[in-house]
């Protein structure tokens, strides 16, 4: 795998990564409950929840790989397709990124153990759609049929783990600084992210010939 292209799958990874979902809401609201530091245990436990998803991916990418590279290659149009798809829906949304109550169902409770926010944090990153779409839909832009599959899932799913984790501390500096206030620009970041996402899935479209 060349550098270039591990960086292709960085922009994509940290893009997916600062789109708040599930596993970014969650660190919010431990972020609130149980302090900035505290919170680093939930994320811990999302990451762990990633290697999970992506091996089982994996797994089922190696059989692909083995039956019909035309299936390989629908696999990698569909993945394209996908983040032109999250593109649109994010250009279109006026949500604010973070509002004031953020659908935050979860229960403040102070007193929960280390181990507590681990498996919370793992719990929601084994049910996290957005994780899940990822890796069976996304994934496969970026497996290259002659290096080995091993190499190439602790090498991506280890690089997104960590993304992950970068974006978890960002949103929970940025929740410290800004407290419950809407954050501003909300539409005109809605449009940056949506056009890099449609973007990027046009990119990968065309150069899907060479990733096969």
């Amino acid at each position: 795998m060349t550098v270039t292209y591990w960086l292709l799958f960085c922009g994509v990874s940290l893009l997916m990564s600062f789109t708040p979902g599930p596993a970014v809401l969650l660190a919010v609201s431990n972020s609130m409950d149980v302090g900035a530091k505290r919170t680093a245990f939930s994320s811990v436990g999302s990451s762990a929840g990633i290697f999970v998803v992506s091996g089982l991916a994996m797994i089922g990418m190696g059989a692909v790989l083995t039956v019909s590279a035309d299936a390989f290659l629908v696999m990698k149009v569909v993945g394209a397709l996908y983040l032109i798809w999250l593109g649109v829906k994010r250009w279109r949304s006026k949500e604010a990124l973070i509002s004031g109550d953020a659908g935050l169902a979860h229960t403040r409770q102070r007193e929960r153990k280390n181990w507590q926010l681990v498996a919370q944090g793992l719990g929601v990153s084994l049910t996290n759609p957005k994780s899940i779409l990822f890796f069976s839909a996304l994934f496969p832009q970026f497996i290259l049929p002659d290096v080995p599959l091993v190499t190439q899932y602790l090498l991506l799913t280890t690089t997104f783990a960590v993304c992950a984790l970068i974006s978890h501390a960002f949103y929970v500096g940025l929740v410290s600084l800004v407290k419950a206030h809407v954050l501003a620009r909300a539409r005109l970041f809605n449009r940056i992210v949506g056009g890099t996402f449609i973007a990027l899935g046009l990119g990968l479209l065309k150069a899907k010939h060479k990733l096969a």
